[in-house]
């Protein structure tokens, strides 16, 4: 079977070097949308359990061109749904359409719907689908008039790992903090400190990669609903997975952040203990202009700072946002040979904080264009 492992602009190819990584198969980035890979049923539970930077998996039912809504419609009924899909699967559609003669979504769904119902008539006899039963999420695609028909394996993104049941301002994707901390190049051996760590998704996404815990283990996935799939199989790969985590906690860890809002900090301890990291995280309430080297735990070494500090776009405040960043240059200079990456959308970020950037990566936070800049 073919896999799409979804991803965000920017980390397609964080997604495709972790897919070979797992050991996939096929493995092939993207130029838009994520990586491909091809495997069974288990390979792609492990792939939901492990991939830090992926949005969703789907397995890729059919690829064809459509011009025509005609086209569109022999070439969903041409799947042999009936294969996968029981009697009474629920199948809502989800539709996408991108640079192709085909552009309106909503006439995509419901001709995929009846084109779907056309098939499974034929294969079960039926006139009517009630629909109660597993669902399976299709999802069509429609780039430049190639269609993507997939089923989606996962049900809730990716992102949703399931410690963070409460959001502070502008919280920052799962996906997003594990990129940031990924393209960062710390090592799990360094000090991470977060000036402004909000409710600490940024330092909890750090120690699942320090101590090897995997970003899915605590959550449930569609496919797990489908019939037919290996499920005593699923089980076994959590097992690992979760054996994996409890060997890395023998592992030291040197991961704290602060942050000047108490209940921010409030917030992340509540959710670094649903991380199931209580103790191993440190937090504090503190303005970073009063961050020192004694306050952070083993800084005698070089660290590495990560922040995702509030930006004028995010906040409607640009002079706070420029005073921030001055804060966070002032912030390295008082911590020898330490790096400090930063993640914002202010485009006077490099002036305000007194240097050019040594590198720079471009990301989304929704619909908000940032740059990611990494001050050596």
């Amino acid at each position: 079977m073919k896999w799409i492992a979804s991803a965000a602009f920017g980390m397609e190819g964080m997604t495709g070097r972790d897919l070979k990584h797992l050991g996939m198969q096929g493995v092939r980035v993207m130029d838009v949308g994520g990586a491909e890979f091809e495997g069974g049923f288990e390979d792609a539970f492990r792939a939901s359990l492990w991939l830090r930077t992926c949005d969703r998996i789907l397995l890729v039912m059919a690829r064809f061109e459509a011009r025509t809504y005609e086209e569109l419609f022999q070439g969903v009924k041409g799947v042999a749904w009936e294969e996968l899909l029981p009697r009474d699967a629920g199948f809502p559609i989800r539709a996408k359409c991108v640079k192709s003669q085909l552009m309106s979504p909503s006439d995509v769904q419901k001709i995929a719907k009846r084109a779907m119902v056309e098939r499974l008539k034929s294969a079960y006899g039926d006139d009517w689908f009630s629909e109660t039963g597993a669902v399976f999420q299709v999802d069509v695609s429609i780039r430049d008039d190639v269609v993507t028909v997939a089923l989606d394996a996962s049900g809730e993104p990716l992102s949703k790992r399931g410690y963070r049941t409460w959001n502070g301002e502008a919280p920052l994707r799962e996906t997003l903090a594990a990129a940031l901390v990924l393209q960062s190049g710390w090592h799990p051996w360094q000090t991470l400190y977060d000036p402004c760590c909000g409710t600490g998704t940024i330092l909890i996404e750090a120690a699942f990669i320090a101590l090897n815990r995997a970003p899915g283990l605590t959550r449930g996935f569609a496919m797990e609903k489908w019939p037919g799939v290996p499920h005593a199989s699923f089980e076994a790969i959590r097992a690992e997975a979760r054996k994996k985590f409890e060997e890395g906690c023998k592992r030291p860890l040197s991961v704290s952040g602060s942050d000047i809002d108490p209940e921010a900090i409030e917030l992340a301890r509540r959710h670094v203990k649903q991380a199931g990291l209580a103790g191993r995280i440190g937090l504090s309430v503190k303005d970073m202009r009063d961050v020192m080297p004694s306050d952070v735990p083993a800084s005698d070494k070089p660290g590495v700072f990560i922040a995702n500090p509030p930006y004028g776009e995010r906040l409607d405040n640009m002079r706070a946002a420029h005073a921030v960043a001055k804060q966070l240059g002032a912030l390295q200079g008082r911590f020898t040979g330490w790096k400090l990456c930063a993640f914002s959308a202010d485009m006077g970020f490099e002036k305000a904080y007194g240097r050019r950037a040594t590198r720079r990566r471009r990301y989304y936070n929704g619909r908000i264009e940032c740059e990611y800049r990494i001050f050596e």
